[in-house]
């Protein structure tokens, strides 16, 4: 319905859409192709899940980007019914096949995106975004919009390692102006756990003999850690499942000198203290590892200074908590959205709202962080409290820790001398107000650089 409604105003070559999730809805199964088919046979339709690991994709798609019953996939999946037929169902590097075919978006269709974001961002107190697997193409345009104070925002930008960005930005270096800074790539180790694509050491409860994919293979990892360490970039790793986080572990490992390595045969010297790589989600974990990870964090010489940082949206706990059990089990999902346990093995996380994938709004992130529970107030005393943070922690999270996650300590992060007037006012104090007035926060202004950029 919402298809048919978009093209009675809109014609385009391809529609494209987001934000379905088979989870959701009573019949807990994915969708398929048959109404596209039958309504839009001749337009390319792509509508992807709402974590963009999955989307659902109309005939003509698969006839316009070759996909068929023959097509081989590394980390990724075709999804086919009971009589083997394709479902028009893709599952993550799938998903990729038809992106990378898909007409770009003109200058002036990402120029008005851009300035529709900022938008959104300002009215939400938002000052800086940290915006992952961005294209050269894309920071270009911001960078351009950014020195025409078009754009305002500030923008911490994660490479998508493909090829073009590979070559150029490692050639000529991190970028760093007022307003943008380009020092990271994001890589994925795997998918997510809605549409069971994020790798776990066992098999999911709910479907024997299936413990989900990695997206490239060890070795790949391995390249390419190596050449981000050798380069000075940040390497930031998207882990959901336990088997992702274990493997992107061992991998960072390497380049962190401490005693965790005593036993191992790495040189002494070989770690850079400003690394900085981060576990993006850092979704489901064991004991084991975040042992290790406390262990990899806390350096001789420098005990309090972390190294590895998880990087996480408080709201996909609240968002899963409705399904998760039956995917991962009780005892395994103990250990999934464990964010007091990350902060005490580490001494800091990052905290974000990981919007598009969850909603813009910060507040709910607040409100999920410490007291574990979705907009609805459910449930009521909370989706396993043990791992709320503080109110001061989430704050920390969202604010200091952030910016020391992204190099930005020295110049955001908190109010102090010498660094960028970037605040908010709000009308609710969140150190000190009720449970119920969290979710009603309003951001009455917002300041970048000492400037007023909204106002309510």
């Amino acid at each position: 319905e919402r298809i048919k409604e978009f093209t009675k105003t809109n014609k385009t070559e391809w529609i494209i859409g987001r934000g379905w999730d088979q989870n959701d809805w009573a019949a807990k199964e994915y969708p398929n192709k048959k109404i596209l088919d039958s309504l839009f046979p001749e337009t390319p339709i792509i509508l992807k899940r709402i974590d963009g690991h999955a989307a659902l994709v109309n005939t003509e798609v698969l006839k316009r980007t070759g996909i068929n019953l023959n097509t081989k996939i590394d980390g990724g999946e075709l999804i086919t019914d009971t009589k083997g037929n394709l479902t028009g169902i893709l599952i993550d590097n799938a998903v990729d096949i038809v992106t990378n075919k898909m007409p770009p978006p003109s200058k002036e269709q990402l120029k008005q995106a851009l300035l529709a974001a900022q938008k959104n961002c300002f009215a939400f107190g938002l000052t800086t975004i940290d915006d992952a697997g961005l294209k050269k193409s894309e920071i270009d345009m911001i960078d351009e919009l950014q020195k025409k104070n078009e754009l305002k925002m500030r923008i911490y930008a994660m490479l998508s390692p493909n090829a073009e960005n590979l070559t150029h930005y490692l050639k000529h270096g991190i970028y760093k102006t007022n307003k943008l800074t380009v020092r990271s790539f994001k890589f994925y180790a795997d998918g997510a756990l809605g549409s069971r694509g994020a790798c776990l050491l066992n098999d999911y409860s709910d479907k024997p003999k299936w413990k989900g994919f990695l997206l490239n293979k060890k070795e790949y990892f391995e390249k390419y850690a190596e050449l981000m360490a050798e380069k000075g970039f940040q390497l930031n790793t998207h882990c959901i499942g336990d088997s992702a986080v274990r493997l992107i572990l061992s991998i960072y490992s390497k380049y962190f000198n401490n005693h965790c390595m005593a036993s191992k045969n790495f040189p002494k010297e070989s770690a850079d203290k400003t690394l900085r790589w981060r576990i993006e989600h850092f979704q489901i974990s064991t004991y084991s590892d975040l042992d290790y990870l406390q262990c990899l964090n806390s350096p001789s010489s420098s005990p309090n200074a972390p190294q590895i940082i998880p990087s996480v949206q408080s709201t996909h706990a609240t968002s899963d908590m409705y399904w998760a059990e039956k995917k991962l089990g009780k005892e395994r999902l103990n250990l999934a959205y464990a964010y007091k346990n990350l902060l005490k093995a580490t001494g800091m996380l990052a905290l974000g709202t990981d919007f598009p994938v969850e909603d813009i709004s910060p507040f709910k992130t607040f409100y999920a962080s410490v007291y574990r529970k979705d907009s609805k107030g459910f449930p009521a005393g909370g989706f396993q409290i043990e791992n709320a943070l503080s109110r001061e922690e989430t704050i920390k999270g969202m604010t200091i820790w952030a910016a020391y996650a992204n190099f930005e300590e020295k110049e955001k992060g908190s109010l102090e001398k010498n660094k960028y007037a970037d605040f908010i006012i709000l009308d609710t104090d969140l150190l000190n107000c009720k449970e119920d007035k969290i979710l009603q926060t309003k951001v009455l202004s917002t300041f970048i650089a000492g400037k007023e950029v909204y106002k309510k």
